[in-house]
């Protein structure tokens, strides 16, 4: 009987050592999802480093994404399934602000392990002043200085700076030289930051792409065997890469031959990809989403609390109720109804009377519904619930699955009642 007894203890604890190891495993595929540079002061990374061979088998199989693991970090070389998605990108970044970021970059590669704010901005600006990059930059004016302080801060995010003493907001406000900041600069961070299969420099001088979408994919562009299974293992990452980084992969957004292997395998790959992190399948005629209940998995939360996400809600439920009227009336909903940016601007205004009072003290200002129109709009396109051409709104799909709840009014101590708004799924 005890031997017995030590068998059946020794199966559970096996089990158990079992389901943590999935459990962490999970863990480490959300985790690096959104994370993919990762620093070992990320919370995950001890966990990352124990997982790392079956986490860069998985990457690999699913997606032919690339993992490296180190003692300094860890990088998943995570390349878009759709290069030409307009809504990605590091939030407030324009043009700009991407140039400002290479050239910090370009500066650090060069730069002591030690380097500080101000000498940071001289060697960018040495750089800017290259005739051949058309561009103009200067730290005279303060939101120049300020535009490089996000830059640094953007740096600061994703551990490839790390500070050791001073104050951003000194050198902004002031620009004397007593106003500065001192940083490490962690090389191998900052080697992991272009995930690239390409260098852009590795093109001769008038040979390279020349349209931006031509160089983001000539950047991203993998060797594919000649064959019939390197063309669907191709297909599948492509897919793949969609499904765990896009909130919805519409059908009609697929090539014929994407979209035929879409059909074939969707049941089979989505599976697999939940299995792996955790996720919920909603599969429709239009597509395939991959849903994360708890809500981490996303750069944009809806439902969320705040102003600009209690407006998305209404918007979203402005758009939809659209969707259903014609569903209800008998209209082809195959064509979806379009809403001009004007009349979503004139329904915040009508809301404002309803909820104004819940919400931040400039979206209550004459005026402000146009800003908070826009911001709403931005936040569905991002969440592929709709799109926007030219001042036109067009809701996607997707949209059709959310109805606005009932309005939660929360107060605490220290911040003022906001209204909090929930989605309810619509079969």
């Amino acid at each position: 009987m005890k031997a017995a007894n030590r068998l059946n203890d020794g199966r559970n604890i096996g089990l158990l050592q079992q389901r943590f190891q999935r459990e962490e495993f999970r863990a480490c595929v959300r985790a690096l999802l959104m994370t993919p540079l990762m620093s070992p002061a990320d919370d995950d990374f001890a966990a990352v480093r124990r997982q790392a061979e079956a986490l860069r088998e998985w990457f690999s199989r699913e997606t032919g994404w690339t993992l490296q693991v180190e003692r300094e970090g860890a990088r998943l070389y995570k390349r878009p399934g759709n290069v030409a998605d307009a809504t990605r990108g590091l939030p407030g970044y324009d043009r700009r602000r991407y140039v400002l970021l290479c050239l910090a970059c370009a500066v650090l590669e060069r730069a002591d392990p030690q380097i500080t704010l101000r000498l940071l901005g001289e060697r960018l600006l040495e750089l800017a002043a290259e005739p051949a990059l058309d561009f103009t930059f200067t730290l005279e004016a303060q939101h120049e200085r300020r535009e490089l302080v996000s830059v640094c801060r953007s740096l600061l995010g994703l551990g490839v700076l790390h500070r050791v003493a001073g104050d951003e907001e000194r050198f902004v406000q002031a620009g004397g030289e007593q106003a500065d900041a001192l940083y490490d600069v962690q090389r191998r961070m900052l080697a992991g930051i272009l995930a690239a299969v390409r260098g852009p420099s590795t093109w001769a001088p008038g040979e390279g792409p020349v349209t931006l979408e031509e160089r983001l994919r000539a950047m991203v562009d993998e060797q594919v065997a000649d064959s019939e299974e390197g063309r669907r293992t191709a297909l599948r990452h492509q897919l793949a890469r969609r499904l765990l980084d896009d909130p919805v992969v519409y059908v009609e957004t697929l090539d014929p031959e994407a979209r035929a292997y879409f059909f074939n395998q969707r049941g089979a790959m989505a599976a697999r990809l939940c299995d792996a992190a955790g996720l919920m399948a909603e599969q429709r005629a239009e597509g395939l989403a991959l849903v994360d209940e708890a809500g981490l998995l996303t750069d944009v939360a809806m439902p969320a609390e705040g102003t600009d996400a209690h407006v998305t809600l209404l918007v979203a439920e402005y758009l939809a109720a659209g969707q259903r009227r014609r569903r209800k009336e008998g209209t082809d909903t195959t064509q979806t109804s379009s809403v001009r940016e004007n009349d979503i601007a004139d329904f915040l205004h009508q809301a404002k009377g309803k909820y104004g009072r819940y919400w931040r003290k400039s979206a209550r200002e004459p005026g402000s519904e146009h800003e908070l129109a826009a911001i709403a709009i931005e936040r569905l396109e991002k969440l592929q619930l709709a799109e926007r051409r030219a001042d036109t709104v067009y809701p996607l799909p997707a949209l059709a699955r959310f109805a606005l709840g009932e309005a939660e009014i929360r107060a605490t101590r220290d911040a003022p009642a906001q209204v909090t708004g929930s989605l309810l799924g619509l079969t």
